[in-house]
């Protein structure tokens, strides 16, 4: 008996297809305030001309697993009713509890005594993202970015200092104050090698060291953050001497106290 004719094989049998109308979840960093640290630019390195990346901008990592249509509106559902309530409670205290507005981050010409001249006011547009990534916080409010670099004796290849923060009325500032060096920790490349450790001076200043590698050369970035109840920022510092110090032996507590002078000349009051 002849067998019937076989139907010829395909090459590859079919593909699943996908679920669609799905798209990954994305998540961006914010800058100010629980829960979300400044962006703010990495200084050059000195001799080197470097973009300024904004900081707290984790690396992308591999797209999550899709799942089916259903599944995921009905987590997103339960998601947003949840947030809708949080929202709720906090819209009764996010009127009240604010401090005046008293006074205001500026970029004044010189820093620490002439030390370091002003050389880049970025406020146009690092200082922009940074007021964007906070408009509509339930914890700050009237905020106004500010993002300037300064250059050692006015030449950046001897040294660049960055101050990158925000003036307005916020609440929760040892939060933010946690969070901007945990967002300056999740900038491209760097490592905590010494982790924040606060001082209580006029107002407490966390202060840090991370490393970073720049053209195939591993550099010791130390920075400090402040934040009250009207300003906050970090100061972020690299000299030709201290570019290649071990970070175990930067002195936290100087670097603080030098933040405090910045904050000293560069906080001025309103009006």
């Amino acid at each position: 008996m002849s067998m019937p004719p076989q139907p010829p094989q395909q090459p590859y049998p079919n593909q699943p297809q996908p679920p669609y109308g799905q798209q990954p979840p994305q998540a961006a960093p914010g800058p100010y305030g629980s829960p979300y640290p400044p962006q703010q630019p990495y200084p050059a390195q000195p001799g080197a001309q470097q973009p300024y990346p904004a900081w707290g901008t984790p690396p992308m990592g591999p797209p999550p697993k899709k799942r089916r249509v259903g599944l995921i509106v009905g987590i997103v559902a339960g998601v947003v009713v949840a947030v809708v309530a949080v929202l709720l409670v906090l819209g009764l205290v996010a009127d009240s509890g604010f401090p005046e507005a008293e006074n205001k981050l500026t970029l004044p010409q010189t820093l620490l005594d002439g030390k370091y001249q002003l050389s880049k006011d970025l406020s146009g547009s690092e200082g922009k993202k940074i007021e964007s990534e906070a408009d509509g916080a339930w914890d700050a409010k009237d905020t106004h970015g500010v993002v300037g670099s300064y250059g050692l004796g006015g030449d950046e290849n001897k040294g660049t200092l960055v101050v990158s923060g925000m003036y307005g009325r916020f609440k929760n500032t040892d939060a933010a104050r946690k969070n901007m060096m945990k967002g300056a920790a999740e900038g491209a490349s760097a490592k905590v090698a010494v982790p924040p450790k606060d001082f209580d001076l006029d107002v407490t200043v966390s202060c840090e060291v991370l490393t970073q590698d720049q053209l195939g050369t591993k550099i010791t970035l130390p920075m400090c953050a402040w934040a009250d109840d009207n300003t906050g920022a970090t100061v972020a510092e690299v000299t030709t001497e201290g570019v290649t110090q071990d970070p175990s032996e930067v002195d936290l507590e100087a670097l603080a106290k030098q933040t405090l002078k910045i904050r000293s000349e560069a906080v001025k009051p309103i009006g």
